[in-house]
C-alpha cells in the first residue's frame, strides 16, 4: 500500500469509533441517519428529529495498491479526491460517476454510472468488500464471500441497510490523455445501432473504445461521445473556464475530434453540471467571465438549487410573470436498447427537455444485485434528463407519466429523484421480498428508514 496509509488509517479508525459512539448515544428506540453536509439527492425530504451520527475522519483514501491495482477508501470520500489519489498511479477507479462530490459510499448504495460502463458496469461491481456499519449498530465486513446476501443487496438500498465505512475497490490502468471523437447524427435510430455495434465490437473504425456516451439535442441532431485512452503527446481542450464542453459536442460535419487530460476527461461534465448551469446564468459570457473559476463545479450550482427550493424563488418568479409553477423532472432510467430509440422518440414528443444524455451498460458478470435486477449480458442504456416543465392537474403528473413509460419499455429509474411508485410495483421493481429478507436481519428494530418511505414517501 503507499506511503501515507498509515496517517490515513489512524485518522479513520478514530473516525469509525466516533461513529459508533455517537450510534450509542441515540436512545435504542429512536431513528438513525449519517449527519451529512451535502448530498447529490434531488428529492424533497420532511424534517425531521432524527439525530445525524458523526461522520468526521470517514472522508479520506486509506490506501492505493499500485501493484494489486486496488484501494481502500473510506466511505464518505468524494470521488475528486479519490481521483487525485489515483491518478498519480496512471490509476483510476472502473467507473468515475460525474460529478466531483458524489461519495464512493453513495454511489455504490445509491447506483452510480458513467462512460466506462459499456465495459465495466457500475461503481458496486468492482467492490471487493466493505466495512457496513448495519442499522443493529454493528460494524460487519461485506463480501462476495462473507454476508453476501448484506453485499448483493446493499446497491440500491440508499443507506437504509447500513452505511458503508471502508470500500476495497478495483482499479484499472488508464493513459494521461483522452482522444475523443464527437460523432453525429440525423436520427435517433441510427445512433442506437451505432451504439450498439460499438459496444458489441468494443471499437469504432477497428479502434479499440474505452468511453462511450452520448447527447441528444433534438430528434435530428445527436451525438456519440467515443473516447480512446493516449499517451500521445499533443495539445489539449479546456473546458474548466470560460471554454463549455456540452457545447463543444455540437458541429455541422459528421465527426469532430478532441482531446483533453486524462482528469479534465473524467470531470468534463462537472464544471457545468453537464447543461445545467445555464439555470444560473453561469453560460453567459459576461457572467462567466466575473464568475470565480473555483465555483464552476457541481457543487456550486448544488448550493444554489437548494437555496432556491429553500425559498420557492423559482415558482415566486412564474408567479410574478404570470405563469404557471413548474414541476422538477430530474430523472435517469435505463432501459434496454433495443427499446431505446422508441423511448426516445416518445420522450421527444411528449416531454419538453432537451438535451438528454446517453450512457450505455452492461453487467460486468452474472451476478444478482436484487434491488436493481438489471439482466446480465443486455445492453442498457441511461438516459437522463433534468429540467422543469410546467405542473399539471395532479402531483408529479410528468414524473409519473415517464415511470409508466418506462415500465412499458421494460426499464428502471434511479431513486435519487422524486418517484411515485405504489407500494406493491416499487416491492416488485426492486426486490421488495429480498429487501425485506436482508432489512430484518440487519436493522431487526428499524433503526434506519424503509427504502420505500425513504425514496417514495420522501422522509
Amino acid at each position: 500500500m503507499s506511503a501515507p496509509a498509515t496517517d490515513a488509517r489512524t485518522a479513520h479508525a478514530a473516525g469509525v469509533q466516533r461513529l459508533l459512539e455517537s450510534y450509542r448515544a441515540v436512545p435504542a428506540t429512536a431513528s438513525v441517519r449519517l449527519a451529512k453536509h451535502s448530498s447529490n439527492l434531488f428529492r424533497a425530504r420532511a424534517k425531521t428529529n432524527v439525530r445525524g451520527l458523526d461522520t468526521s475522519g470517514l472522508t479520506d483514501v486509506l490506501a492505493v495498491d499500485a501493484a494489486g491495482r486496488t484501494a481502500d477508501v473510506a466511505g464518505m470520500c468524494t470521488y475528486e479526491d479519490l481521483v487525485a489519489a489515483t491518478l498519480p498511479f496512471g490509476l483510476a477507479p472502473l467507473v468515475v460517476p460525474q460529478l466531483k462530490t458524489i461519495t464512493l459510499g453513495g454511489a455504490v448504495t445509491g447506483l452510480g454510472i458513467e462512460s466506462t460502463s459499456f465495459r465495466n458496469g457500475l461503481p458496486h461491481e468492482s467492490v471487493r468488500e466493505m466495512d457496513i456499519l448495519t442499522g443493529a449498530g454493528e460494524l460487519v465486513i461485506a463480501s462476495p464471500g462473507e454476508r453476501s446476501d448484506l453485499f448483493r443487496a446493499f446497491p440500491n438500498s440508499y443507506g437504509t441497510l447500513g452505511y458503508a465505512v471502508r470500500l476495497r475497490i478495483e482499479l484499472e490502468a488508464v493513459e494521461p490523455f483522452v482522444a475523443l471523437t464527437h460523432v453525429r447524427f440525423h436520427a435517433i435510430g441510427d445512433l442506437v445501432a451505432a451504439m450498439d455495434r460499438i459496444i458489441e465490437s468494443g471499437r469504432l473504425d477497428g479502434v479499440p473504445v474505452h468511453y462511450l456516451d452520448g447527447v441528444v439535442f433534438s430528434a435530428d441532431e445527436s451525438y456519440l461521445c467515443v473516447g480512446v485512452q493516449t499517451a500521445a503527446p499533443g495539445p489539449v481542450s479546456d473546458y474548466t473556464g470560460q471554454q463549455i464542453y456540452y457545447r463543444s459536442i455540437r458541429h455541422e460535419d459528421d465527426v469532430k475530434e478532441d482531446r483533453l487530460t486524462i482528469g479534465d476527461y473524467l470531470w468534463r461534465w462537472d464544471t457545468d453540471w453537464f447543461w445545467c448551469s445555464g439555470a444560473f446564468g453561469a453560460q453567459h459570457p459576461l457572467v462567466r467571465r466575473f464568475w470565480p473559476r473555483r465555483h464552476l463545479r457541481s457543487s456550486s450550482y448544488g448550493k444554489l438549487m437548494r437555496l432556491e427550493r429553500r425559498f420557492d424563488i423559482g415558482d415566486r418568479l412564474e408567479k410574478l410573470h404570470g405563469r404557471p409553477p413548474r414541476e422538477r423532472v430530474i430523472q435517469d432510467v435505463e432501459v434496454p436498447i433495443g427499446r431505446c430509440a422508441e423511448f426516445l422518440e416518445w420522450f421527444l414528443a411528449s416531454v419538453p427537455i432537451t438535451p438528454i444524455w446517453l450512457c450505455p451498460l452492461r453487467l460486468r458478470d452474472d451476478d444478482s444485485w436484487p434491488l436493481y435486477p438489471l439482466r446480465p449480458h443486455e445492453t442498457y442504456v441511461n438516459i437522463g434528463f433534468w429540467s422543469t416543465v410546467p405542473v399539471g392537474a395532479t402531483e408529479g403528473e410528468t414524473n409519473r407519466r415517464i415511470e409508466r413509460r418506462v415500465g412499458e419499455f421494460d426499464g428502471h429509474k434511479s431513486l435519487y429523484s422524486d418517484a411515485f411508485y405504489a407500494r406493491d410495483e416499487f416491492d416488485e421493481l426492486y426486490g421488495g421480498e429480498t429487501y425485506r429478507a436482508v432489512k430484518e436481519r440487519y436493522d431487526p428494530a428499524a433503526r434506519l428508514l424503509d427504502l420505500y418511505a425513504k425514496a417514495v414517501q420522501r422522509r
